[in-house]
């Protein structure tokens, strides 16, 4: 089908969750990918953080041809060899102890919440003063069903769904007074993005971090690390909250893990998996045979690679290259980051939807969030000359704005 035709199917059939841009890939290749017509475009989205090996990468494609040919699926009822060979990786990368595997990182994020909500009730029948109360922060963003939604800041992906679950209250990122001032034995849980995506690419600080693991400790209240976007490398360390030397109770991963796959994760210490007994929580789909295949792909390849590095090196070339660009042009306002989980700022949110699509007419993937935000996410197998293409197009956009007299700030 053509795109004109598959636009009018999915106005027809297809509940309408999404407003898409006009383009139809049909396939990909390193960091390119390819419409229906044969043209390339620069990706620095990367599937929104997921195609961190960029496209059809050799030891990707290698894991599924030969998984797909012994076993797709079996039940969580019984054993399979992929299970504990992903949890084995992630546990050393991560500092966790436990692993429990689902689909996506909304549902990683349910499963933590009713670990944080099972832990207190553990403590309370052990003696403890603990609450249910969960502390999530403005302008962060954990996912889209109830449990997750309810913890995320926007009004516009809660209100709709009204009313959400109870107990929940939103502290000002960042904030060490706000934080102090609304934590008490009430508080069971504390979910923070160590870098919000969706919210603009804003990183948490090290004392921030500090103050809010010291509290959680002293009452027994989980820290919930949400590192579904700048977990798995994206930061140039395994996970953000390495970045600060802060150890959380519970980890949140997706995107990047499965290489293109649905995969999610929740990493857990012993102290918070003692909480879950059979039973408690499950999944038909989640650890499948397929998705630990690739996920441990994934990870070794990482590793091999020696990824991390070449993360923190392209992170920091692109940074400096978006900091000179600020320089010229008085209407990028802000450049924040960390490895290649980018955001620059920009004046207006006009201007930042008509840059967004200027790139896309220059075949160049971004997008933008929070309105204002242009959002770089691209695969971590980029090289400088694409990272140079990437603002060298910037440039000439933001260069004709000027001269057709668009408000720069």
């Amino acid at each position: 089908m053509k795109l004109d035709n598959i636009r009018a199917a999915e106005a027809r059939l297809l509940v309408q969750t999404y407003e898409r841009t006009p383009v139809l890939f049909v396939r990909g290749e390193g960091v390119h990918l390819y419409d229906e017509n044969g043209a390339a475009y620069l990706d620095f989205l990367s599937g929104i953080g997921v195609n961190a090996l960029g496209y059809a990468h050799p030891a990707i494609t290698a894991a599924i041809a030969a998984q797909s040919q012994k076993l797709l699926h079996t039940c969580n009822l019984f054993y399979h060899e992929g299970q504990a060979e992903l949890a084995l990786r992630l546990t050393e990368i991560s500092g966790m102890d436990r692993a429990f595997f689902c689909n996506s990182g909304t549902e990683a994020q349910e499963a933590a919440m009713k670990i944080a909500r099972a832990h207190a009730g553990v403590l309370r029948a052990e003696g403890k003063q603990i609450g249910t109360k969960i502390l999530a922060f403005e302008n962060g963003f954990h996912g889209r069903t109830m449990g997750a939604v309810s913890t995320t800041h926007k009004a516009k992906y809660r209100e709709p769904f009204a009313p959400l679950i109870p107990g929940v209250e939103f502290v000002r990122f960042n904030d060490v007074a706000d934080f102090q001032a609304k934590f008490s034995t009430e508080v069971c849980a504390v979910v923070i993005e160590t870098v919000q995506g969706e919210g603009g690419i804003h990183i948490a600080t090290p004392e921030f971090l500090a103050t809010v693991r010291k509290l959680t400790q002293q009452t027994g209240a989980l820290l919930i690390a949400d590192e579904i976007q700048c977990g798995l490398g994206r930061t140039g360390q395994w996970f953000g909250y390495q970045h600060s030397g802060v150890l959380p109770d519970v980890v949140t991963l997706a995107k990047h893990l499965g290489g293109g796959l649905p995969v999610g994760a929740v990493l857990c210490t012993d102290e918070a998996a003692r909480a879950i007994t059979p039973g408690m929580h499950g999944t038909t789909f989640g650890g499948g045979p397929l998705a630990c295949a690739v996920a441990c792909t994934v990870v070794d390849t990482l590793r091999q690679k020696n990824m991390l590095a070449h993360v923190r090196t392209l992170g920091d070339y692109f940074q400096d290259k978006l900091r000179a660009l600020a320089q010229k042009h008085t209407c990028i306002t802000a450049v924040r980051g960390l490895g290649l989980m980018i955001g620059a700022e920009i004046a207006s949110a006009d201007l930042a939807k008509s840059i967004y699509t200027q790139m896309l007419e220059r075949h160049i993937l971004i997008n933008r969030t929070s309105e204002t935000v242009l959002r770089f996410l691209p695969p971590y197998v980029i090289e400088r000359h694409h990272i140079d293409q990437v603002v060298e197009a910037l440039d000439t956009v933001l260069t004709a704005a000027a001269v057709a007299g668009v408000k720069q700030a």
